[in-house]
């Protein structure tokens, strides 16, 4: 029964250490916060999120830096091509291209004329003269007409040591000329145009085919044309792209300044 009191204030001892001990260490431990349920419970897959006071104690640089986080990325927008009150200037070093092409030009209709009178003085002598000497089937009545030195006629497109009526005989079918004179003739017969108006290349050219477009020709204007050239001439022509065969050219003031065939 001794041994049985003993233990027993034993056991008594042991209990009140033992709540010593447990006293101390619950001053001794740290304090933690409490946190609500809804803190502490999460749902699968979802981040904890952290206290309010934790973001309100961040500073700017870390508010900002959380701002920029957050916000989208966006890409910096182009200047406008325009600014108004501002003068766009080309980059340096680089010129704008320069081609040479050019639009096409609507071709100006010519003014074909039948009427000698609506030349001047000059031209109507001239003309006259010629066709006198043509008629006459002497080739020499021409050679006072056709000038020398700087105000000779150009029978040829190509350069000659020959003067102009011997170069027209050579032109010519037959010896004598004939063949020349009775174009020269048919030719100056046709209706004729005024070009070059204001210019050092004013002039009065026979025949007006020489001036307009063969696409063009009338039935009529086709017909006056093959008086002069033959149809095989004419097809070869509208290959060519225009009128190539003589023309006669008389300046305002009366000179015959060309007589030639060819392009």
């Amino acid at each position: 029964m001794q041994t049985s009191a003993d233990g027993k204030k034993l056991f008594r001892s042991s209990l009140i250490v033992l709540s010593v001990l447990m006293g101390t260490t619950a001053l001794v431990a740290p304090v933690r916060p409490a946190f609500a349920l809804s803190e502490l419970k999460h749902q699968p897959g979802e981040t904890p999120q952290k206290p309010a006071e934790d973001a309100d104690k961040a500073t700017p640089v870390e508010k900002q830096q959380q701002q920029e986080d957050a916000s989208p990325l966006e890409l910096p927008m182009p200047d406008p091509l325009i600014r108004k009150g501002e003068t766009v200037t080309e980059p340096a070093g680089e010129e704008p291209a320069v081609t040479d092409d050019k639009p096409d030009e609507p071709q100006t209709p010519v003014e074909v004329l039948y009427d000698i009178n609506k030349a001047p003085e000059a031209v109507r002598r001239m003309r006259q003269l010629i066709v006198e000497a043509a008629a006459s089937g002497d080739i020499e009545r021409l050679r006072p007409l056709l000038g020398k030195g700087v105000t000779e006629t150009q029978v040829s497109i190509v350069e000659s040591d020959e003067g102009p009526v011997e170069t027209l005989k050579g032109q010519s079918g037959d010896s004598d000329g004939i063949e020349v004179l009775a174009i020269l003739l048919d030719v100056l017969a046709t209706g004729f145009v005024h070009v070059g108006q204001g210019t050092p290349d004013e002039m009065y050219v026979w025949p007006y085919f020489a001036e307009k477009s063969l696409a063009g020709l009338t039935p009529p204007e086709k017909v006056e044309l093959l008086r002069i050239v033959t149809a095989g001439d004419f097809s070869d022509m509208q290959e060519f792209g225009s009128y190539n065969f003589y023309r006669v050219g008389i300046t305002p003031d009366g000179q015959w300044k060309f007589f030639v065939t060819g392009d």
